[in-house]
């Protein structure tokens, strides 16, 4: 029955007439690209092929008329480069695809790659730093070159680690090959295979011996609260990551170390407020700028998670008395934040004040929450090993170590470094040797450095940590601003050969500072540095 009713329509079909306003409608030319043409045979496809031919058909019926088009477009007679195209395409029988040329290079970025690509083209201290790249100073290879005072490398001590590596490093590991120091790991199986991304036990325990050893004993680390990273830079970053969210900031005295800047902000989107600290109360932090600055940011709707800090202040070099700390620490408890405390100068003092780790204060509180206490170390500075790229998250924050461990398989220090350094920071001898003649080089060289400054007019702020000094050159500017700053920078890098740091760069608010390395300095630099000086400061006398 079902089939006689299905003929009857079929008869029907056939027999009815288009009307006269079909056949209009068929006659226009539709903008739809002959979709009428499409639907109608989907239909019937459908009805007698089933659904995946009735949908097969027309799409690939739609591809060619499109693909028909487009080959036998007409060229614009008006378009750039038309001629050149079609030349080139009968010129060369390969086919070459459109879609790549949409590609342009600055399209190939991710809009946060290209933001870390232009992020430090209008700071001055990678600028300078560049400049010195392209023009190192050399006494013989190069003495025309840029002296760079930019760059907070200690290159007079390394002759201590030289001499260890060539009596010791290369025996320990010859012995290791053999079995002889099975117990340090120091065997192939131990420095080719996997190892713990955050740093190997025993290498945070000689880690934990040296930084107490750096306190003189007047505080003990614990290896399970700490997490080795490859630099202190990475370091930072993996902190910031772990305490504060994108929008986010922390309250930053200034002047404070420019690269902070990059080191925290391009990655995890965290903010920076800095916190004027003034010449005229020796740069030391207030408490009531601190609270001031809190007040203002929570108002315009910013969540401050933490206060940073570094200990010995870089770019001062000027070491925290232990007041501040405690007044710090009361702070952040008060508002219910964290302290981070960045002491990878902690070794590396010369002056008459002596050094405080937080970590010392911290167990001087009573009741207090060590979970938002948090301290950056690393041994670029302290043993000179900038290369070796060794950082430590050291925190009493159990979640906080947790997270950062597992982010540190993405900047984990590599294995056979991690055993020489074993070898090394457990040479008692070599490392307390090493701590006492550096001290003493340091004390040196920042004398003759301040010494040659003051023989141009350059007075400095009284540093006892670091390797750079705090220069007073606010009277060679021209003007009292930033831009008579920026002038004066430019003149000491074109005319007198010698980069410098300028307080801008470090958010000082007083124009005129700068900040000058002088670890990468051997004596004999020093009349050079002073010659050069005198380019631009003997000039600015006799002009004014």
């Amino acid at each position: 029955m079902r089939d006689d009713d299905d003929d009857k329509a079929g008869r029907r079909r056939k027999q009815k007439k288009p009307s006269p306003r079909d056949k209009g409608a068929a006659a226009r030319p539709r903008a739809d690209g002959g979709m009428r043409i499409v639907v109608p045979l989907q239909g019937v496809v459908q009805g007698r092929g089933g659904l995946v031919l009735g949908s097969l058909i027309p799409c690939a019926l739609f591809y060619f008329l499109q693909l028909y088009i487009k080959r036998n477009r007409p060229p614009q007679p008006g378009s750039p480069g038309g001629a050149a195209a079609s030349s080139a395409a009968a010129a060369s029988p390969i086919h070459r695809s459109h879609s790549r040329g949409l590609l342009s290079p600055r399209s190939a970025l991710s809009a946060r790659g290209a933001a870390v690509r232009a992020g430090d083209e209008d700071s001055l201290y990678y600028a300078g730093l560049r400049r010195c790249a392209d023009d190192p100073y050399h006494p013989a290879a190069n003495p025309a070159g840029i002296i760079n005072l930019g760059l907070a490398e200690n290159h007079l001590s390394l002759d201590l680690v030289g001499r260890w590596m060539e009596d010791t490093a290369a025996a320990a590991m010859l012995e290791g090959m053999t079995g002889a120091e099975e117990e340090r790991g120091l065997t192939i199986r131990g420095l080719a295979t996997y190892q713990p991304y955050d740093g190997i036990l025993a290498l945070k325990m000689a880690l934990a011996g040296f930084m107490r050893q750096i306190l003189q004993d007047s505080v003990s680390f614990d290896p399970s609260e700490m997490v080795i990273t490859s630099g202190a830079t990475p370091a930072m970053e993996i902190l910031s990551f772990c305490l504060a969210d994108p929008g986010n900031a922390f309250l930053v005295p200034s002047p404070y170390y420019p690269g902070w800047d990059r080191d925290i902000k391009w990655r995890t989107g965290v903010e920076l407020i800095p916190v004027p600290c003034r010449s005229t109360d020796n740069f030391n932090i207030s408490i009531t700028g601190l609270d001031i600055a809190y007040k203002q940011a929570k108002k315009r709707g910013v969540r401050v998670r933490g206060v940073l800090i570094s200990n010995p202040s870089n770019p001062t070099g000027g070491i925290m008395p232990r007041e501040t700390l405690h007044d710090l620490l009361e702070f952040v408890a008060a508002k219910n934040i964290h302290l981070i405390s960045d002491e990878i100068f902690a070794g590396s003092t010369y002056g008459s004040d002596k050094f405080v780790s937080v970590a010392e204060v911290v167990n001087e509180l009573e009741d207090f929450d060590k979970g938002r206490v948090h301290i950056i170390y690393g041994l670029s500075k302290d043993l000179s090993l900038a290369g070796f790229r060794v950082g430590v998250i050291y925190s009493y924050n159990e979640n906080v170590v947790a997270a950062a461990a597992k982010i540190a398989r993405f900047s984990s220090v590599s294995t056979p470094t991690q055993r020489l350094l074993v070898s090394m920071l457990s040479d008692q001898k070599f490392i307390s040797d090493y701590l006492r003649i550096n001290r003493e080089r340091l004390r040196k060289m920042y004398h003759l450095f301040v010494d040659a400054l003051r023989q141009v007019g350059i007075e400095c702020f009284k540093s006892s940590g670091g390797f750079y000094c705090w220069a007073d050159m606010s009277r060679y500017i021209r003007s009292y601003s930033e831009k008579g700053e920026r002038k004066l920078w430019d003149r000491l890098l074109e005319e007198a050969k010698v980069n410098v740091t300028p307080g801008s760069s470090c958010h000082c608010i007083e124009p005129g500072w700068f900040r000058c390395c002088f670890t990468t300095l051997s004596e004999n630099d020093i009349p050079v540095l002073v010659e050069r000086l005198r380019r631009v400061t003997d000039t600015h006398k006799s002009s004014s």
